[in-house]
């Protein structure tokens, strides 16, 4: 079943909007100020095929944070089993399933890590729009709309969910209440592709500070992986190698 929903403009829309950008401030404001994040997560990368199909590719992993520059995330979707490691300096990306890897020099903080991963290599991290340092200025940039929509049910954790307009995106993010005002789920909805395709991700298991064990973010190669070119790294990118990326409508 699916509904159109027309939502009218009450004299509280300029509060809301205003309570909106407080709770999403709130949210950046604690995520930069944790030293230390992890937390599990699910996520769908949704696909249109040429004749106007839409496919949900789901995945599954985790993801351990210590600011400023140290960072490792996981990513198992099936057709990849993907390690990727930061340790201030260098980038290892491991291919499990392949028993590949391949290594770059990247010195610098996660803001940057983030910045050469999508620009440079085409590899986002998850929910990388959260993690930066100035993560409200980024999902405020070119924002034309912005909705309060009350609250919302997450894993059963109870959320503020909020929903924001740009030019070429929509984005849905629910905020768990309470002292630690974390991101429970993200939806960002293109509208450059026919059928609005989405990527969403979930979070759980949610932790910080004193809660998160001390972690080694260098790389070890236990299973003796072989080093390989990065771009050479077949099978670890964010859709099945079968799949072949169109032109946006």
């Amino acid at each position: 079943t699916f509904m159109i929903v027309s939502l009218g403009t009450s004299t509280g829309a300029s509060a809301d909007e205003a309570d909106a950008k407080r709770l999403l401030k709130s949210m950046s404001d604690y995520l930069v100020a944790q030293q230390a994040i992890s937390f599990e997560y699910d996520a769908t990368l949704e696909a249109i095929t040429k004749d106007g199909q839409k496919l949900a590719l789901a995945s599954s992993g985790t993801l351990i944070l210590n600011r400023p520059d140290k960072i490792r995330a996981t990513r198992s979707g099936g057709f990849a089993d993907v390690e990727m490691s930061f340790d201030g300096k260098t980038l290892t990306l491991l291919g499990k399933n392949l028993n590949l890897y391949a290594q770059e020099d990247v010195p610098g903080n996660i803001d940057h890590l983030v910045h050469e991963l999508r620009v440079k290599h085409n590899r986002p991290l998850p929910a990388a729009d959260l993690l930066t340092s100035d993560s409200y200025d980024a999902l405020m940039e070119d924002v034309v709309d912005v909705k309060d929509l009350g609250s919302g049910v997450i894993g059963g954790v109870e959320c503020d969910y909020l929903a924001f307009r740009k030019k070429e995106v929509d984005y849905q993010i629910w905020i768990a209440q309470g002292e630690r005002p974390y991101p429970c789920r993200f939806v960002i909805t293109s509208k450059l592709v026919a059928t609005s395709p989405q990527y969403t991700i979930q979070t759980r298991e949610w932790k910080d500070g004193d809660e998160i064990a001390a972690a080694d973010f260098s790389f070890k190669n236990p299973t003796n992986a072989k080093k390989v070119e990065l771009k050479n790294l077949k099978g670890a990118g964010e859709l099945p190698e079968h799949f072949a990326i169109g032109e946006s409508k």
